[in-house]
């Protein structure tokens, strides 16, 4: 396989990056901007060690398997790489990964749930950041291109509530009306970088305009023009950000309305701050929590430790059915947000500590009590080692782990199986559809 020549193949899978996958000529090629079925003609770009990447020249049939829209998906950017896959196929394609994942690490075959999905998947993203940028003198709002720097103009998501169209629409006119500087990638001028859009249940929204200077022309204007346009922002920060590797910068200025965003996981309120850490996908959260407390099952002696707990919100979620409750959190903000919200919920058994949970695991089960149930929820790179080895060490009798990355869950339950435990339930939940990440939680049980 030669690079710069053209080859023609059948897209067999998809990786866990979304790009189909050809084989041709024994070889294996990932290319970008197509689906399982698709018979593609495409260009050798790139070699890799074990692979080849492959630029799409063209469809030369379409797949059976690709669901018709009546917008443009290219305008979404590459944050949603199998939205041109019918959905019940996303969710068989999820299921399948989870499985081979889980095979290739642990060399065994679990019984896997089917996957809960969602019965509309679409408008379901609670939180969206948007790049404001110029082309040729006209100011456009979007997505950025993946592996590129161009924002790709966006009319609509259909990703988000509809409350956040109205409020690119309605900004997009002020910028146009009083001639507002976008900021300049390149030269490093302008005003507006970016438009963060936090919603909730009710529709309600939050605005979070970041810019390169704290100077804002015509701030009022803005402001009245929203709160005419939509009826429903209750909430506008400005964010102040000279760096151009960090979603927001440190500084947020409240210029209107309420200091938190209030939204519901079941009965469970929170406050949400321009920076909260909160689940994207309202819906589908309360249905994972279910889960996890099912699996769980809470008794009211128990102790439970709740391991990168984040904001509290699975703590707090099962608070009221134990004896008690400890998170343990890395990111100081979250475990701020956390006590502030179990306050809010007037739960008094629920305790918050700031530290690496490797490092506090031993020291805080000593002084709070042995617990007898675990919920692990950890980033994408899965638990630290030696937090697995000190859960194993401290005996629980049940363990409750909840992914967002199935290679990493594999590589833990690995160790676990390994020492004493073993798996009793899998389900995984749909949390971001037309994207290739998985949500799953699993339940593991001490091997009497």
């Amino acid at each position: 396989m030669e690079l710069g020549e053209k080859y023609k193949g059948e897209v067999i899978d998809i990786n866990s990056q979304g790009l189909g996958v050809v084989k041709t000529n024994n070889q294996v090629i990932f290319i970008e901007d197509c689906i399982i079925g698709d018979i593609v003609e495409f260009e050798v770009i790139e070699k890799k060690k074990n692979y080849f990447l492959g630029k799409l020249i063209e469809i030369l049939n379409y797949s059976n398997l690709r669901e018709k829209y009546e917008f443009d998906t290219s305008k979404l950017g590459g944050g949603v790489p199998l939205i041109n896959l019918k959905y019940d196929e996303q969710l068989k394609w999820k299921e399948r990964k989870l499985k081979t994942d889980l095979y290739k690490i642990c060399k065994c075959e679990f019984e896997v749930d089917n996957i809960v999905g969602m019965v509309n998947p679409f408008r379901y993203r609670n939180n969206t950041q948007f790049f404001v940028g110029a082309n040729n003198g006209k100011t456009i709002i979007g997505y950025v291109k993946r592996k590129s720097n161009d924002i790709i103009p966006l009319e609509e998501d259909i990703l988000q509530k509809e409350i956040g169209d109205k409020i690119i629409e309605s900004i997009k006119e002020w910028i146009n009306k009083y001639n507002i500087e976008a900021f300049d990638r390149k030269n490093n001028k302008g005003y507006i970088k970016n438009i963060g859009i936090r919603t909730n249940q009710n529709s309600q929204a939050m605005v979070i305009l970041v810019t390169h200077t704290r100077e804002l022309p015509h701030k009022n204007e803005l402001i009245h023009k929203l709160i005419r346009d939509t009826g429903s922002v209750v909430s506008i920060y400005q964010n102040i950000n000279k760096d151009s590797q960090t979603k927001y910068g440190k500084e947020f200025i409240r210029i209107f309305g309420d200091e938190f965003l209030v939204d519901y996981i079941g009965d469970i309120k929170f406050n949400i701050s321009p920076e909260s850490f909160f689940q994207t996908n309202s819906y589908q959260t309360e249905k994972l929590y279910e889960i996890v407390k099912k699996y769980l099952n809470p008794q009211k002696q128990d102790i439970v430790f709740d391991l990168y707990s984040g904001i509290g919100s699975i703590a707090l979620f099962i608070a009221k059915e134990v004896n008690k409750v400890i998170g343990i959190e890395y990111v100081k903000s979250a475990v701020k947000d956390a006590k502030r919200n179990a306050v809010l919920n007037n739960i008094e058994n629920a305790y918050f500590y700031h530290g690496k949970v490797e490092n506090l695991l031993s020291e805080i089960s000593k002084k709070e009590g042995i617990p007898n149930k675990i919920i692990l929820d950890p980033p994408r790179s899965g638990a630290d080692k030696n937090t697995i080895y000190e859960i194993i060490r401290l005996n629980p009798e049940d363990i409750v782990y909840v992914s967002c990355n199935s290679s990493t869950l594999a590589r833990d339950l690995n160790i676990l199986l390994n020492n004493g435990y073993k798996v009793k339930k899998i389900k995984p939940v749909d949390m971001f559809p037309h994207t290739t990440e998985i949500e799953t939680v699993a339940l593991l049980s001490k091997v009497k």
